[in-house]
């Protein structure tokens, strides 16, 4: 039996919970203050706050998984935790094992686990690998290429799940009340770099309650905007198409 579950309602559960359980583990003075009023998550000086991150080359695994690469009983380690939060950089690596034994011998380990299995690659990374990855929003990987996952204690063939993750943003709902978006709509990203300032369209908007403003890009995008060395980052709704049809 198989079910297929969006990407985005599983972290809007997983972020719920999270905020929920931080909620009722506040102090009772804390929790008391009727008066006082909440900044929204992630806000800075009553205003959004952007992050802009390079989400490099990674794998999300099951728990199924987890027990046959690592060993029977074996969860993921947090190893650092990501901006998001409940979301960690696990202690865990794996092989990547493409067509004719090309390999990426480190690819890091995303936790929590989720109900699949999936590859997220760069352009770069997918040539390496010899894999055409296409290029998908998270969790929309049928008909996708799949791969050999190694790791110390056993394999796992992939039959599908390689990607090269799409440029989206992260928000909470009082974001996208800010830019006058929802979740689904798309945005621009604009860089500001000296000699290659670039815009990004398309940046899907995935947007719950716990989720804090934060754009992730690949690293091949991340290189072509030089985004370690911008000095400004923007991010605005898609312009709409004018009615003269341009």
């Amino acid at each position: 039996m198989s079910m297929t579950v969006d990407r985005m309602q599983i972290e809007a559960l997983v972020r719920s919970a999270i905020r929920q359980a931080q909620s009722q583990g506040a102090p009772a003075a804390h929790q008391a203050s009727s008066t006082s009023i909440e900044s929204p998550l992630g806000w800075v000086d009553g205003k959004p706050n952007l992050r802009v991150s390079i989400s490099a080359r990674h794998c999300h695994l099951t728990d199924e998984h987890v027990e046959i690469l690592f060993g029977k009983g074996s969860v993921l380690e947090p190893d650092k935790d990501l901006y998001q939060d409940g979301f960690f950089a696990a202690k865990q690596t794996v092989m990547v094992v493409g067509p004719r034994r090309r390999m990426l011998p480190s690819v890091r380990v995303l936790g929590p686990t989720r109900p699949f299995s999936q590859l997220e690659l760069a352009f770069t990374d997918s040539i390496s690998l010899g894999i055409k990855a296409p290029v998908r929003h998270s969790g929309k990987i049928e008909g996708t290429p799949g791969c050999v996952l190694v790791g110390p204690a056993g394999s796992v063939q992939l039959d599908q799940g390689v990607i090269r993750a799409a440029r989206h943003v992260h928000m909470n709902d009082h974001d996208a009340a800010h830019f006058g978006v929802a979740n689904g709509d798309m945005m621009q990203l604009v860089v500001t770099s000296n000699d290659c300032s670039m815009t990004f369209d398309d940046v899907l908007v995935r947007a719950d309650k716990a989720a804090k403003l934060e754009v992730h890009i690949d690293t091949d995008e991340g290189n072509a905007c030089n985004l370690d060395a911008a000095s400004a980052v923007h991010l605005q709704p898609m312009p709409k198409p004018c009615a003269c049809g341009h």
